[in-house]
């Protein structure tokens, strides 16, 4: 079967270590497959290596001075030009911008957005009710797809690469500290995961709070102007690393005394996941999605205070055997065999 998993960019978000992954298992499982995404600023190649097997089209997408709505409008015209639907069965997008890019397509829908700009939100819809089969990571963004839209998708959840986490050597260069990981943006929670943070560094001045990762689309400038801001007014210094290279993100993971994950939406949870691998506590917003997928690994939290006091439970130390049990069961190996299954229906 010849498939095309296309994806928006080659930076380490979600989406797109899903799209990778998912690649690599499935040539693993002797499919055909390329990779189809924009290199960005230049980009030849993705955050890391990638499965030889795999076929790579990376098309050339300079920078230019545009708003974001420009930029994705432009995103979605360069790729519709490049890509070349003909030359396979099954044509499979991951993201809104490439769900937009093709005329006949499978989507993944991770997670739902909520935009203002008219063109961003014309462009979401689009990339709901236009392709021709769904599949989402969760069983609850899978209900919000059918309460929405009343399109029935199938769950296939993520997988984790588990041994990489589980074996990643832990280092005391960072001290004592909790880590989130997807930079400063809304949808992280970042603001209250700052606010908690602030509550716990009052009675544990040792405690660090360091944040890595943070590439996206859209402009954040004014949220992290806010951060920084309220960051002076606490009076407290976290540390924020930016994107992480690919090799050291196991070891800064297992490392850190706790992981959190105050994100206001998720489709799955991926990096909370690859924490539990890695043995460390989770702490999480309280939402539908996160307490489907982590159940009772992970601690849970609606607010600040709740987050604060979650987070001070969670550095008292805890079994990291539980968690690690809920990482195993998710495999790439399997989500490829389910996405296998899946295709061959479409085929049928």
């Amino acid at each position: 079967m010849r498939i095309a998993l296309l994806s928006y960019s080659t930076k380490p978000r979600g989406g797109v270590v899903h799209t990778l992954a998912l690649a690599e298992a499935l040539v693993a499982l002797g499919e055909d497959v390329t990779v189809w995404t924009l290199g960005r600023g230049g980009d030849a190649g993705f955050f890391r290596p990638v499965d030889p097997r795999v076929r790579l089209e990376i098309v050339p997408f300079p920078d230019a001075d545009e708003s974001v709505g420009e930029r994705i409008l432009r995103s979605i015209a360069v790729l519709r030009a490049a890509f070349t639907p003909g030359e396979y069965d099954v044509a499979h997008a991951q993201d809104c911008i490439s769900a937009n890019a093709v005329d006949r397509c499978v989507r993944t829908v991770h997670h739902l957005d909520t935009f203002t700009t008219p063109e961003l939100a014309a462009c979401h819809e689009r990339a709901i009710v236009r392709p021709y089969a769904h599949i989402c990571v969760s069983a609850s963004v899978a209900a919000e797809v059918r309460d929405g839209w009343n399109i029935e998708a199938t769950v296939i959840p993520n997988g984790v690469d588990y041994d990489r986490f589980a074996s990643a050597p832990r280092h005391d260069r960072l001290g004592r500290y909790i880590l989130a990981v997807g930079g400063i943006e809304p949808r992280k929670g970042s603001l209250d995961l700052l606010e908690a943070y602030a509550l716990l560094a009052a009675e544990e001045p040792d405690l660090r709070l360091v944040i890595a990762g943070g590439e996206t689309l859209f402009d954040y400038r004014d949220y992290r102007i806010q951060w920084e801001k309220r960051v002076a007014e606490l009076g407290v210094t976290p540390t924020v690393l930016g994107p992480v290279a690919h090799d050291e993100l196991p070891s800064l993971m297992a490392s850190a005394a706790v992981f959190a994950f105050p994100s206001t939406k998720e489709g799955f949870g991926l990096a909370a996941m690859e924490a539990l691998a890695a043995g460390v506590p989770v702490v999480t917003r309280d939402l539908p999605v996160l307490r489907e997928v982590f159940g009772e690994a992970a601690r849970f939290a609606a607010d600040v205070p709740e987050l604060a006091r979650e987070l001070r439970t969670a550095l008292r130390g805890a079994d990291a055997e539980p968690g690690r049990a809920v990482a195993r069961r998710y495999t790439w190996t399997a989500a490829a065999k389910a996405h296998q299954a899946f295709y061959r229906t479409l085929a049928r």
